[in-house]
Order: structure tokens, then C-alpha cells, then sequence
């Protein structure tokens, strides 16, 4: 596999070409760390997730224009915002990511983001043309697995062994929804590690490669046992912090440990 990088005036395109397949990672240098995913076959392209600010739209469409391909779609999962993002291309997500996205959490997210930006984030949300289902999809030549999730889906690449989610990241903090999304996220996570798979692309972070999920189960681990014995929120925090300084992505913790310890 080869891998070379592209700077644009933003953000950054990291190529990965596995040759008959090539994935363009742009990662848009927001202020959310949003990752968009392009993969290239026969000068076909399907996309996964959207960009979510208006400056990343037209940055990415120009690029996306300089490479002569005939886009296939896009997949939405998680980020259904951005909907001024190649509004004619066809739109594909399963009935729970539709749901998740135009009335669910995803949408309660766009809300909360609209607010904090303005005018600078593309509110909009896309509307789905075509709705998948669980198993196996074949978009640009490329063939996928869809893999159900809680709240939507991942997106299995079998030709190329890759996999994407929402969340990973090696060295920053976890949305983690209790006690019982968390064991569950070990069993995925060591699903992961069963398939070896060469890499992880994710919503928020650049592509990781296997040694990555070995982390963060050890973190996720790590982070029920501090639970266990902590008391409140504010406890579990300092506690993780104190075992991670490095990590970033405190509010993802705040967001945890509140999980963890409701409000009464």
C-alpha cells in the first residue's frame, strides 16, 4: 500500500492506494476534526459522510472535480449535515441512519453545531434517495458490507480489509453511553482485531492501523474499572485524566462520565 498527502488551503488529502482501490482521506482541519472518505475504482467514486462547513464543500468539490471520476453516491452514516455538499448526487443510508440524522441524535447534534457556528456551518440536512440494508452493497464497483450499529451503521471494505466507524482515535478521549455500550464496544473493538484489519477509517480522526484498537480497548478497560470505584462524575474525570494526560478530547470524557453518573 502507498500513501502520500495532498495539502489544500484548509485541509489535507491523504491518499491510500491498495491498487485496484484507492481511498482519499480529506480530513477538513474543522473545528469538529470531521474525516470525509473517497473510494476510487475505475474512475468511479463513492463517498462516506459529508462535510459539514461550507468552506470544506467547496474545497472538497473542487478536488473532487480535479480527479475526472464519476461519483457514485454518497453514504450517509452519522453526518447527515452539510446538505449544500453535491446536492445531486444520490444520497444512500439505511432507515435508522435516516432516522438518527433528520430526527434522532445526529439532529440534535446539527442543532446544537448551528448554534455554536453559525453561519459558517452548513446546516442543511440531505435527504436520503436510497435506502440500504444490512449485508452486502456493491456502489462504484467497490463492494461493502453494512454492518448495523446502535444508532446506524458501519461500512465494511472487504476487498481492501478496511473498515469504517464513527469514533476510534488512539490518543484521545471516548463517547462512551454507560456500562453496557462500553462492554459492548470491547466485544466490536476485538471483532476488529479478529479480522486484522489494515486500517480504521473513522469520522474524527485520521486513519488508524490495527495496533490502534488494541489501545483503546485497553483505555475502555481502563476506564470501566475507574468507574467502578468512582463516585461521581467529577471524580471519574479527574481520575481518567490523571491516567491519560495526554489524550485529547475532554469533552468526549465530560460527556461519559456524565453517562456514567446521571443527574439525579
Amino acid at each position: 500500500m502507498e500513501k502520500k498527502k495532498i495539502k489544500l488551503a484548509k485541509g489535507e488529502i491523504l491518499i491510500y492506494d491498495f491498487g485496484t482501490i484507492k481511498v482519499h482521506n480529506y480530513n477538513t482541519k474543522d473545528a469538529l476534526n470531521d474525516q470525509v472518505i473517497l473510494l476510487e475504482k475505475n474512475k468511479k467514486m463513492i463517498i462516506m459522510e459529508s462535510p459539514t462547513f461550507y468552506d470544506n464543500n467547496k474545497e472538497l468539490e473542487e478536488y473532487l472535480k480535479s480527479l475526472k471520476v464519476e461519483i457514485e453516491g454518497i453514504l450517509l452514516a452519522y453526518h447527515m449535515g452539510g446538505g449544500h455538499f453535491l446536492e445531486n448526487v444520490n444520497k444512500y443510508a439505511t432507515h435508522d441512519a435516516d432516522h438518527y440524522g433528520h430526527q434522532g441524535g445526529g439532529k440534535a447534534l446539527i442543532d446544537g453545531f448551528t448554534q455554536t457556528f453559525g453561519e459558517s456551518f452548513d446546516s442543511k440536512i440531505h435527504d436520503i434517495t436510497t435506502y440500504i440494508e444490512k449485508g452486502e452493497l456493491t456502489l462504484a464497483d467497490i463492494k461493502l458490507n453494512i454492518i448495523p450499529t446502535q444508532e446506524t451503521y458501519d461500512i465494511e471494505i472487504p476487498e481492501i480489509n478496511c473498515i469504517y466507524t464513527h469514533m476510534l482515535g488512539s490518543d484521545c478521549h471516548s463517547i462512551l453511553g454507560g456500562i453496557a455500550p462500553a462492554q459492548a464496544w470491547i466485544k466490536t473493538l476485538k471483532g476488529y482485531l479478529e479480522k486484522n484489519y489494515h486500517l480504521i477509517f473513522t469520522s474524527h480522526y485520521v486513519p488508524e492501523d490495527i495496533t490502534a484498537v488494541e489501545k483503546k480497548i485497553s483505555y475502555v478497560e481502563t476506564l470501566l474499572e475507574i468507574a467502578s470505584s468512582a463516585h461521581s462524575a467529577s471524580e471519574m474525570i479527574q481520575k481518567v485524566e490523571e491516567k491519560y494526560k495526554e489524550y485529547s478530547g475532554k469533552n468526549y470524557l465530560e460527556m461519559t462520565a456524565n453517562f456514567f453518573f446521571p443527574e439525579k
